[in-house]
């Protein structure tokens, strides 16, 4: 029997990515539902060789152009638009699975819609468990969904735990999680240099093939902060139990250490179609499309442990899960603002840390009781990073060179620490 299978975010890396490995097997999967936020080009490649029932574009008149050139080649597809239709193909009765893949906040309402309607989430959205993790997990266990994890370092945690696991429950047995980090475009890099690097140099990432936001995301770290935010709540795992290495290659997705000190690791290419095809199979195994893993080949497998002068992104993520409440969701909507500010010019590279500390002392945190809280805090930080990029409060390449970060020393105690695996 078939998969009915809408992808959020369609259009962008693990969108992709998705369809490559649904191609490779039409007798299990059908694409139900596509969805992007302005790429018309690639949304009528993907609509002419996959024909879903629906194309979702988040804005309304790019979702007419949509429509237009959808009726000159004849198809049948319903065009929608805007936030609710994300929502409507997310949890529509005839749709099985969802792949949860919309880069930021905007993935967060259909991907909850998705775990109320009881569906298999292929969770590729970080952000849905950083701004409101025991919310969407509370829906998943409320209505009988599934939440599988796409990412590759929890996919490869995933793969490493019990088979009765089950997402918010600490698994038994387990000692901590061990997350690799490739460093990013600027892991050799001085630290005096990092004020001059441009957008092009930050979205080079050395290993992945991604889109701007999370390759930006992968040289500040900030990636492996939301990471280490998302296995606390998908695997119910304390913050001290949570650990970040670096390892190069990236070939080793992450580790699980259990109480006899044994450590599992799951190993494979850097290509994001072995987690997709792992979850979308689950609990079967499907052809991924993707080349073996060449150990001889790659030669050596490197560790180097975790500096917060050189990722200090990574201590305000640590931070903002030991603050809770709201605060993660504040760290979330800070980054994605800082981000674009970067890719936008406006701000330097080394102002992205900066500008979400600055954000984090001037947004109160408070318990994140109800979506209504989470999304509060989340506007409220976006009005606050883009109130400071306003007032140009970060013009200078030399500004606060050395300077501490207030969240991590004043306001809740956390001093620089290597967060990363012990290899004495």
């Amino acid at each position: 029997m078939q998969q009915n299978i809408t992808i959020l975010g369609s259009t962008g890396s693990i969108g992709m990515n998705t369809l490559e490995v649904v191609k490779l097997h039409p007798e299990r999967f059908k694409i139900f539902a596509l969805t992007a936020h302005n790429n018309i080009e690639r949304m009528v490649a993907q609509c002419l060789a996959f024909r879903p029932r629906y194309a979702v574009m988040l804005e309304a008149g790019v979702a007419l152009q949509l429509e237009q050139r959808l009726r000159e080649h004849h198809l049948e597809t319903e065009v929608l638009s805007g936030g609710e239709a994300l929502v409507t193909v997310a949890s529509h009765s005839q749709v099985d699975t969802v792949m949860a893949c919309i880069v930021g906040a905007a993935g967060l309402l259909p991907t909850l819609a998705a775990a109320k309607s009881g569906k298999r989430i292929l969770l590729a959205n970080k952000e849905a468990l950083v701004m409101s993790g025991a919310l969407l997990i509370e829906a998943v266990r409320a209505h009988n969904a599934l939440l599988l994890p796409v990412d590759s370092e929890h996919n490869a945690i995933f793969q490493c735990l019990p088979a009765d696991f089950k997402p918010g429950q600490s698994p038994s047995g387990i000692k901590r999680i061990i997350l690799t980090a490739s460093g990013g475009a600027f892991r050799n890099w001085d630290i005096e240099r990092l004020a001059l690097a441009t957008p092009e140099q930050a979205c080079t990432h050395p290993n992945w093939v991604m889109g701007a936001k999370i390759t930006v995301d992968s040289a500040t770290m900030m990636n492996k902060g939301l990471e280490v935010i998302e296995a606390s709540y998908l695997f119910g795992v304390e913050i001290d139990r949570i650990e970040v290495v670096l390892h190069p290659q990236s070939v080793i997705h992450s580790m699980v250490e259990y109480l006899d000190r044994s450590v599992l690791a799951q190993l494979g290419m850097p290509d994001m179609r072995t987690p997709i095809a792992q979850t979308l199979s689950w609990p079967e195994r499907i052809n991924s499309g993707v080349e073996s893993l060449d150990l001889i080949k790659v030669g050596r497998l490197d560790f180097e442990p975790v500096s917060l002068a050189r990722y200090p992104c990574l201590g305000l993520a640590y931070a903002a899960l030991k603050a809770g409440g709201t605060a993660t969701a504040i760290l979330n909507a800070a980054n994605e603002i800082a981000v674009q500010a970067f890719l936008e010019r406006k701000i330097l590279f080394t102002d992205i840390p900066r500008l979400i500390d600055e954000v984090l002392n001037a947004v109160p945190f408070e318990a994140a009781h109800t979506l209504e809280q989470v999304l509060e805090s989340d506007a409220k930080a976006r009005e606050a990073a883009k109130r400071l990029i306003s007032r140009s409060m970060f013009p200078s390449p030399t500004r606060g060179e050395g300077k501490k970060l207030r969240l991590l020393e004043k306001k809740l105690g956390l001093y620089e620490k290597n967060y990363c695996l012990s290899l004495g």
